[in-house]
């Protein structure tokens, strides 16, 4: 038999580096996650920063970043340990991109270099979890509508204001927070010891159950002026990381979906139905290289992606590209291996289920379907749907 992506031909569009380094995140997730992760799904409890050290010791935490203690990977290889991540859970890959493609990504690009610092090294090590406070209640796809703001008082920033849906938000050391102010948007490194800062984990979630989501408040937080991001200004800032996190999920979904086909293969091959096995059945095999056939063309483009990511000519309309294909089709293969599996698919004895709830999560998060829909409408006709 053929495992699916080896149709494709995958392995012959990587170097030798980037097939090591996605052998040693799957033997990673093999040994690590995959034994403990349907207990923490079912419990909604994971040990965030006990995995946050192990994940800093194989050099996953700001991977494709270059200098204070970071790997300096490529785009590609990055891509390629987001898929095997998020194969053993999106909450795992959650994890791993918030801390190095949001939080050490918006100190990396847009800090001080005391900032850089202070916080980076500690971050790469996973001694130090950060998380990134940019949405709110009732601000999640408009973020320019937020609320939190930040009043100078004298040499003081004062912020106010609360986030909502924060991943890693209450086990944080460090949030980057973007706040309203009287020069814009801007944004600030908070230590979460300082005092005005609480968070609070959400509790009764149905997906992205090994994932640690939280609101964040700030009340009459005082910060130091070196707490200000000074080379970020307006929405361009927040959604410059977006896109850096966005390209991690064009991957890492396929991760998701490429576990469960490869399970429901498995599973197929040895149940029997009517005298036979189940892949012997016409029905069967058609599903089967239908789903094999959008990840292998989401494989494709994600890597397409990666490329020009590495380039340095990535677009974000592009992004957005991959991200509006890939998760829908993820989600689309989750659920139909589901129907193979058929009861046996709702346990977590399987990953079906499991991935098929983290990926309503995914679907929605970094700019629903319907934001990326309209950023492509906007790049094809010039017109913004947005306002």
């Amino acid at each position: 038999m053929t495992a699916p992506l080896d149709l494709f031909a995958i392995d012959g569009l990587l170097d030798d580096e980037e097939r090591g380094i996605r052998d040693t995140v799957r033997r990673f997730c093999d040994d690590r996650i995959r034994p403990e992760i349907a207990g923490w799904f079912e419990d909604a409890s994971v040990p965030a920063r006990e995995l946050s050290v192990e994940l800093g010791r194989v050099g996953l935490l700001g991977m494709h970043l270059h200098g204070y203690g970071c790997a300096g990977t490529n785009a590609v290889s990055y891509g390629l340990a987001c898929v095997e991540l998020e194969a053993a859970d999106s909450g795992i890959r959650s994890l791993v991109s918030v801390q190095g493609s949001l939080a050490m990504f918006a100190i990396w690009r847009y800090g001080s270099d005391e900032q850089k610092e202070e916080w980076l090294p500690q971050m790469a090590r996973g001694e130090a979890i950060g998380c990134f406070g940019l949405t709110e209640a009732d601000y999640g796809s408009d973020p320019g509508g937020m609320r939190t703001r930040a009043k100078r008082d004298g040499d003081d920033w004062v912020l106010s204001g609360s986030k909502m849906w924060i991943t890693n938000g209450s086990v944080a050391d460090v949030a980057v927070v973007w706040a309203r102010t009287d020069d814009g948007i801007r944004g600030f490194v908070v230590p979460t010891d300082s005092a005005g800062f609480s968070a609070t984990e959400i509790d009764h979630k149905m997906s992205l159950r090994a994932s640690v989501t939280s609101g964040l408040s700030f009340e009459d937080l005082r910060l130091p002026a070196s707490a200000l991001l000074p080379e970020a200004r307006g929405l361009s800032g927040p959604l410059g990381c977006l896109s850096e996190a966005r390209f991690g999920i064009v991957f890492g979904a396929l991760g998701a979906a490429r576990d469960c086909l490869e399970t429901t293969i498995a599973y197929a091959g040895e149940r029997q139905v009517f005298g036979k096995p189940l892949t012997a059945y016409q029905l069967t095999q058609a599903k089967l290289a239908d789903m094999t056939l959008e990840l292998g063309k989401g494989m494709l483009l994600a890597l397409h992606l990666g490329r020009l990511k590495d380039a340095g000519t990535l677009r974000p309309e592009q992004v957005s590209l991959g991200k509006l294909n890939n998760v829908r089709e993820a989600i689309a293969i989750a659920r139909e291996c589901r129907t193979i599996l058929a009861a046996s698919g709702i346990t977590l004895d399987y990953p079906v289920m499991r991935h098929a709830n983290n990926l309503e999560s995914v679907l929605t998060y970094e700019g629903t379907s319907e934001v990326h829909q309209l950023v492509i409408g906007q790049a094809l006709t010039g017109e913004s749907a947005f306002r």
